[in-house]
């Protein structure tokens, strides 16, 4: 199983830079006056995937987001959990049972290559496919399929009765608790009496899937593995897919058909278009007007605060994302937590935030972050974690070099980490940092990022170091402690990769704090938890805390997403104006 490790530099932004074959997807909208186009950029390399099932990675979710809407969606701005495809729903007394009462009149549709149509199905004559509670049935068990190969499958078996054993390959999909009762009428048996089981299962990978299209029917062929390329995708939430032209742009416009609910309104623009630029030759195109909304590289903060236009255009905002350094704990030499703990502690995390980062982000003594519900806060917990301490470091070090009779030269250390500019700029610091303060060489590698997830997810390639971030899903503290690092979670899989980590006590832990109600006693309980993952068995170096520096033209009306997702159905061009150079 893999894990969803966000860029370092979430993507924030996007753009449509003329490149050979970029395509506008409004020459799609056949008639329309001066339509409104967003323009943006998702970085280098190509996307990994639009299947709702599979989507493991910020850029990924981030578009499915835009085709699919969950059973329920969060308020990418308060992290508050709303409404979705379901408009409401009842709870069992036992508060594990719950019925969701779709919308109805909500069609499939696809891009016919001129416009966006209702899906049709096989009857005489055919009939418009609407979103149904089969479909969402269909959505959840397949995500959960071992022979899907979902990352994310770890999530709904821990939530979902009998989910665990078909997720593993134990049982059948009978076996999952979920069921449409009729054709809008949804019902979920979750193992647990849980406060975050509705922010679970609005997940993109929990939303409803077209089996049709992906398994075939009396008039549809199968398309297992191109489902989701144009031509052949078909989605239903306030965007269409019209264009996606590997390693160069993606493409989705603003789908007719979507009614508008309150937490995802109809789109007030007609196409959002990305390019696939590295952060430099982004910013330089936000620059010469060609796009609309981007992150400022590391290397270019200082000008862009002082700059008479930018520093006009730039937002500053903290997002509920944390940044830390994973230790392969059955690795060489990191496979002692004392020289795990020596690499934490020599880490000056203020001095890197003040030289390095420059984005306003906070130190981290600890992984999940502060904010999220029932997460540990500094003023409640102000000894919690590992901070730099120099002394420290070295007598860990070298109580482990005593014992096994070996010099600092004798650690062989690889840290890995992907091309992004500020990942190389953090990582040759904290190398400094290693040789100052301990005598280490420690050796770097980065990694296309196409293939950096794979390698540090499989078990025979996992680096001893490498870099690692993780966004809030849903605004709970159990979406970071124990969804990313509990075994078989995120980070941990549980047939080896990541972290490759077990702490009996630890697992304790935080399946408690999943059940417990009191939010007091919840939040100690992951204190408690987060002590073991980075300090006792220091299985993570923790960096810092997000946040994003952003510039956005001044004609772009936008939403700042708390977890780094948006939704840019809230999000408009203003009519009076266009795009123009800073």
């Amino acid at each position: 199983m893999s894990q969803r490790i966000f860029r370092v530099l979430v993507l924030l932004s996007v753009a449509c830079i003329p490149l050979e074959g970029c395509r506008s997807g409004t020459e799609v909208q056949a008639g329309a006056a001066e339509p409104r186009i967003l323009r943006l950029s998702m970085g280098s390399g190509d996307m990994k995937t639009l299947d709702p099932a599979l989507a493991d990675d910020v850029a990924s979710a981030q578009v499915v987001r835009e085709m699919f809407v969950g059973l329920t969606r969060d308020d990418e701005q308060t992290g508050a959990i709303l409404p979705g495809m379901a408009e409401s729903w009842d709870i069992a007394e036992d508060g594990r049972a719950y019925t969701f009462h779709l919308r109805s009149g909500i069609p499939w549709v696809a891009w016919d290559g001129s416009s966006v149509v209702e899906v049709r199905d096989c009857q005489d004559p055919p009939a418009i496919r609407m979103v149904t509670a089969e479909d969402f049935v269909y959505g959840i068990r397949r995500t959960l399929d071992p022979d899907t190969g979902a990352s994310y499958a770890y999530v709904l078996a821990n939530a979902i009765e009998g989910a665990e054993a078909y997720a593993f390959g134990a049982g059948v999909p009978e076996d999952v608790r979920v069921k449409a009762s009729d054709l809008f009428t949804l019902e979920i048996v979750f193992k647990q009496n849980a406060a975050y089981n509705p922010a679970i299962i609005g997940l993109w990978f929990a939303s409803a899937q077209p089996k049709w299209l992906i398994e075939g029917d009396e008039c549809t062929q199968p398309s297992q593995d191109g489902w989701t390329e144009p031509g052949r995708s078909q989605s239903y939430g306030p965007f269409a897919l019209t264009s996606w032209i590997h390693d160069a742009s993606l493409a989705i416009v603003r789908n007719p058909y979507w009614p508008g609910i309150e937490s995802s309104p109809q789109a007030r623009i007609d196409e959002v278009s990305w390019v696939m630029v590295d952060e430099a030759g982004s910013l330089s195109e936000y620059e010469m007007g060609n796009l609309d909304s981007v992150a400022v590289p590391m290397g270019d903060v200082d000008r862009i605060r002082t700059h008479p236009i930018y520093s006009k255009e730039l937002d500053i905002a903290p997002i509920l994302c944390s940044t830390y350094y994973a230790f392969n704990t059955q690795a060489a030499f990191v496979d002692d937590a004392r020289v795990r703990r020596a690499l934490s502690l020599a880490i000056d995390r203020r001095s890197l935030m003040e030289n390095v980062a420059e984005f306003g982000q906070e130190p981290a003594r600890w992984f999940a972050r502060p904010g999220l519900d029932a997460a540990p806060a500094l003023e409640q917990f102000p000894d919690l974690g590992i901070g730099f301490d120099p002394e420290a470091a070295k007598r860990e070090l070298q109580g482990y070099l005593n014992e096994k009779g070996r010099t600092p030269a004798d650690l062989d250390l690889t840290m890995m980490f992907t091309n992004i500019q500020s990942e190389h700029k953090f990582a040759t610091a904290v190398q400094a940092m290693w040789q100052e303060q301990l005598g280490l060489e420690v050796k770097l590698d980065s990694q296309e990022w196409n293939f950096y997830l794979d390698t540090i997810n499989h078990p025979e390639y996992t680096p001893q170091i490498f870099v690692a971030g993780w966004c809030a899903d849903y605004p709970d503290a159990n979406n970071f402690t124990r969804d990313v690092f509990a075994k078989g979670g995120a980070a941990n899989p549980a047939d080896g990769g990541g972290v490759n980590w077990l702490n009996p006590e630890f697992e304790r832990l935080v399946a408690q704090a999943a059940l417990e109600r009191d939010r007091q006693v919840r939040t100690r309980l992951y204190a408690e938890a987060e002590e073991i993952l980075v300090v006792t068995d220091a299985v993570i170096a923790p960096l810092f805390w997000g946040s994003r520096m952003t510039l956005t033209k001044p004609y772009v009306e936008r939403t700042l997403g708390v977890s780094g997702a948006e939704s840019f159905e809230k999000w408009d061009i203003l009519p009076s104006a266009g795009p123009t150079d800073g």
